[in-house]
């Protein structure tokens, strides 16, 4: 995602100055940002902020950013959403099923873009239906609805020979959901599912190679919390010496094995775009929760060969991208 400076916080007198700028040139919008993440300086934000400049706004003149990390901890979220609220912003963006659900509890008045979703707002009632959400949240999310069998099919194509599996899962709410559909898929496959909770990040970096289950397959959830500490988990899977699929490429970037799922930073670049949509006076109730049209499988060669295993030549004739 490419890089653009960002604002966080203004001073009572700086924004004085942009209101008084305003009148002559016109409305300075807030945006909220919540999210689990630890900084507002990676891939995911500067594609945000990059989408709302070509799509005319600019930070200091016509809008203001306001910044709130939970720093991995959820249950922070809550309390950083009645932040936003209280200031109020125009439209929140959030990051993660947990921020969007802190979000909605706190207003069914101002606009949220939920920019990712490990899980389906549906299912977690955020929304009635994805076509037509009926409230004050639309957005996007990270996953197809087979997603999380073709990541268990995967696992059997890359390690025919395995019989068990672990899946890494922050226990926020609706995590059940996606251990679920795991589970179902791998048993239809003759694999056995253990799981692993990490809810913080605090909780897993004290977690050990030896809480992996000895020479199983890891499945990591996909999780906001997850995804900005996934050096933690990569280091923690490679030190167990078992591969792992990972739910984006970056942890492939990061010395993963292998990830099949969406590309997060075009979720955020999309999200900009429906919130210059709700500004421009659309209701979130009317836009669609759209799902990611591009998945990606990234294999990283590096990995596979310190593991010892070879990657089949069927997995590398699909692969979108191959990290030597």
């Amino acid at each position: 995602m490419r890089q653009r400076e960002f604002i966080g916080f203004l001073s009572a007198s700086g924004f004085a100055c942009l209101e008084a700028e305003a009148q002559q040139q016109g409305k300075v919008y807030r945006i909220g940002i919540l999210t689990p993440a630890q900084s507002d300086q990676t891939r995911i934000f500067r594609a945000f902020r990059q989408a709302l400049a070509e799509l005319g706004y600019v930070e200091g003149r016509n809008i203001v950013i306001e910044f709130r990390s939970a720093h991995g901890v959820s249950s922070e979220l809550s309390n950083l959403a009645a932040e936003l609220v209280a200031l109020p912003v125009d439209v929140v963006v959030t990051d993660g099923p947990a921020a969007a659900g802190a979000a909605q509890h706190r207003t069914k008045r101002i606009p949220i873009v939920m920019a990712t979703s490990g899980i389906d707002p549906v299912a977690l009632g955020l929304v009635k239906s994805l076509r037509r959400p009926g409230g004050n949240l639309t957005g996007f999310t990270l996953l197809h609805r087979e997603l999380s069998e073709k990541r268990v099919d995967l696992l059997r194509t890359l390690l025919p020979h395995a019989t068990a599996v672990t899946v890494l899962v922050n226990p926020v709410p609706g995590s059940d959901l996606a251990l679920e559909t795991i589970r179902d898929a791998a048993r239809a496959l003759g694999l056995t599912v253990s799981r692993i909770d990490a809810a913080t990040p605090e909780a897993l970096r004290a977690l050990r190679p030896a809480d992996l289950q000895a020479g199983a397959p890891v499945i990591v959830v996909a999780d906001a919390m997850f995804w900005n500490n996934r050096q933690t988990v990569v280091s923690l899977v490679g030190a167990a010496g078992v591969p792992a699929l990972y739910p984006e490429r970056e942890y492939c970037e990061s010395g993963g094995l292998i990830s099949y799922g969406a590309y997060v930073p075009d979720n955020f670049r999309a999200a900009a775009g429906y919130v210059h949509r709700i500004l421009k006076g659309e209701k979130p109730a009317d836009l669609p929760i759209q799902e990611p049209v591009k998945i990606e499988l990234i294999i990283n060669l590096k990995a596979a060969k310190a593991l010892g295993i070879e990657i089949p030549l069927t997995l590398l004739g699909r692969a979108d991208a191959v990290i030597e």
